[in-house]
Parts: C-alpha cells; sequence; structure tokens
C-alpha cells in the first residue's frame, strides 16, 4: 500500500500553525491533540516549516521558559523534506532513518494532503506482518 491508501484510512487532517504563533501555542495544540509536530504554513499556504516537540525542548534549553513568547519561524525546520501519495511505505521509513525526522508532511499536485508519522509507518508494518503470517498459515494448512 502507498502513501495515499493509509491516508484514506487514517484521515487526512493536518494540524498547521502560521510562523508567528508561539511556541507556547504551538506546545499546547500539540498537548491538545496528542500529536509531536506541526506543519507551518506560510501566508501562501505553502510549507513554510515544521516545528516538533523535540525543536520546542531544544529551544527551552537553550534560551529558557522565556523562548515561549518567541515565534516558531525561529525555531522550525525550514527544510522540510515532503513525501508524495505514490511513495511507499519502505520509501518513508528510508527517508525517516536517513534524515532522523518522525514526521513527514504528504504533498500532491504541490498542495499540503497529510502528514506520515513514524507510528503510521510501524502500524502500516505491523498489519503487512500480520497479513503475510496468516496468509502462510493458511497456505501450510492448505497443502
Amino acid at each position: 500500500m502507498n502513501v495515499g491508501g493509509i491516508l484514506n484510512n487514517k484521515g487526512r487532517t493536518v494540524e498547521t500553525a502560521s510562523p508567528e504563533t508561539t511556541l507556547q501555542e504551538v506546545a499546547g495544540v500539540l498537548g491538545a491533540k496528542k500529536i509531536g509536530a506541526l506543519i507551518i504554513l506560510g501566508s501562501n499556504g505553502k510549507i513554510a516549516g515544521i516545528l516538533s516537540e523535540r525543536d520546542i525542548v531544544r529551544a527551552i534549553a537553550e534560551g529558557g521558559a522565556s523562548t515561549l513568547k518567541k515565534p516558531a519561524s525561529e525555531f522550525m525546520t525550514e527544510k522540510v523534506i515532503t513525501c508524495s501519495e505514490s511513495d511507499t511505505v519502505n520509501q518513508l521509513m528510508e527517508s525517516m532513518t536517513q534524515g532522523r525526522f518522525r514526521h513527514l508532511p504528504v504533498v500532491h499536485n504541490g498542495k499540503l494532503t497529510g502528514v506520515m508519522s513514524i507510528g503510521d509507518v510501524v502500524k502500516h508494518r505491523i498489519a503487512e506482518a500480520e497479513f503475510e503470517a496468516e496468509e502462510m498459515k493458511r497456505y501450510i494448512s492448505s497443502v
């Protein structure tokens, strides 16, 4: 199954914020929604960056609690790696492993259409492995 198929099953809702949103506001959304990252959209609606829980922790560790009043634009990752709906789970695993990140925005025809997390990837791989094991059991018992 490719990314598009997984998004069709899990949903395409994407939590976003503007570059002016404070770190405290971002942290509030992450906590309330129980997610690990927000996509930061520019005024043109295009991806301007991504801000994760780890980014917030690093910012506070370096600058103290007053950092929470600063805008997301100061701490977000600006060079965002994305994936497409036609990408496979194996391609996502490779990108996430090489880049050492846990969230990949999905872009289709230039538009943000979803986010894939490492949790989504693991859940899909486990489901695949269970399906394959069941198929093997059926095959062996029919022989």
